[in-house]
């Protein structure tokens, strides 16, 4: 068995390489955000006051450059939640129910008890929903998918699942998905564990110790 030093080590390193992966991804994500983002909006902007005689060909335009904004949008988002600093976890998981909503439906319950906890933890938080989410929409055939967030006095617990057609743990472990999802936990030093049943869905159920 490992000893203590080790196991330490190893969460250590872990959490090392999270953080700076999430750094470089930041890093992007803004740059997508700010620079691309708003060049297109300029562009879009200027586009409007331009007197176009063929108006098939302006609306032409108008609709590609509307479908690269949105698609740069949605690439800062997967990269890094760039305004969760500012609007918080919360609210920025709402922000993608509202954009997921026409795909599946997915309920949020939050305790009135709940405490915001520093980014760092947040960001991890919201992209292991971010993830789950993605999985189950591309692979589960899922039509509802719940988020259960409760602080208590010594830590937060999570619950995430869906009524999709499940998955075999032992099967899919290796996949990135699931891969990414437990390296974000493991930076946090969360406990977790998975419960999925053949047609009775999954459910990612974490805990995470509050910092004293």
């Amino acid at each position: 068995m490992q000893n203590l030093a080790e196991i330490q080590h190893q969460k250590k390193l872990i959490l090392e390489s999270t953080k700076v992966q999430e750094e470089e991804r930041k890093r992007i994500a803004i740059s997508v955000h700010d620079d691309i983002g708003n060049r297109l909006n300029i562009l879009s902007l200027w586009l409007n006051n331009l007197d176009i005689e063929d108006e098939s060909t302006s609306n032409v335009i108008a609709g590609q450059i509307s479908e690269l904004i949105d698609s740069t949008r949605n690439i800062s988002h997967s990269l890094y939640p760039v305004n969760l600093e500012k609007l918080g976890l919360i609210l920025y998981i709402e922000e993608l129910i509202t954009n997921l909503s026409a795909r599946i439906n997915i309920s949020l319950f939050v305790s009135s008890k709940y405490i915001q906890k520093d980014l760092f933890t947040e960001v991890q938080i919201y992209r292991i929903i971010q993830e789950f989410t993605t999985n189950v929409i591309k692979h589960s055939s899922a039509d509802k998918i719940d988020i259960d967030i409760k602080d208590f006095n010594d830590f937060t617990g999570i619950v995430i699942f869906d009524n999709g057609q499940g998955f075999d743990y032992e099967k899919v472990k290796k996949g990135m998905g699931i891969k990414n999802i437990e390296s974000r936990l493991q930076s946090m030093d969360a406990q977790f564990k998975w419960k999925s049943i053949t047609n009775k869905g999954s459910r990612l159920i974490f805990k995470i110790q509050k910092k004293q």
